[in-house]
């Protein structure tokens, strides 16, 4: 279900999925499924906060002005000045969500955990966990999103129940 349409029409996505480089697609890819299975558009983009912050300052202005509903995802590891400037630049939540690094141990994690005053995007480490903040976000003004994410929740503790049963037995 995602949407490739303009950046800029009426009738753009409802999450855009912002990636640092092309070397988060992976990361992106679990957050997109994860959005596929609430029903909810998006699309993604790549715009480095440290290599062209012009375009991606050029995107945000174009996303504001439509108006929509929206949130943003944000993917960028090592130094995440992207969650930043996306958040520092707009109205809509920011979801910060940087993929994990063995390569720095996880101390590029830091660069998301504390950001300057004023800016706020909200920090969730895996990818499905993100795609459930930006449902819960948007289904505050949409009640069938509420309701699907309702019925998600009532099949994982269906699921967390008849795994204890299975296990009593051993």
């Amino acid at each position: 279900m995602g949407d490739s349409s303009a950046a800029f029409s009426g009738h753009g996505p409802r999450v855009v999925i912002i990636l640092g480089s092309k070397s988060d697609l992976e990361h992106r890819a679990a957050i997109a499924r994860a959005l596929d299975r609430f029903g909810i558009t998006h699309e993604t983009r790549v715009a480095s906060a440290h290599r062209v912050t012009g375009y991606l300052l050029d995107m945000l202005e174009g996303y504001e002005r439509d108006g929509l509903p929206r949130v943003y995802v944000t993917v960028a590891g090592r130094s995440n000045a992207l969650s930043g400037v996306v958040d520092a630049n707009s109205r809509h939540p920011v979801i910060a969500c940087p993929p994990y690094s063995d390569r720095f141990g996880g101390m590029d994690l830091l660069s998301s955990v504390r950001m300057p005053g004023g800016v706020a995007p909200m920090l969730v480490l895996e990818p499905e966990a993100a795609a459930l903040a930006a449902a819960k976000i948007l289904a505050v003004a949409d009640q069938q999103l509420g309701e699907r994410i309702a019925a998600a929740q009532a099949k994982s503790r269906q699921l967390a129940m008849e795994d204890d049963r299975e296990v009593q037995d051993l």
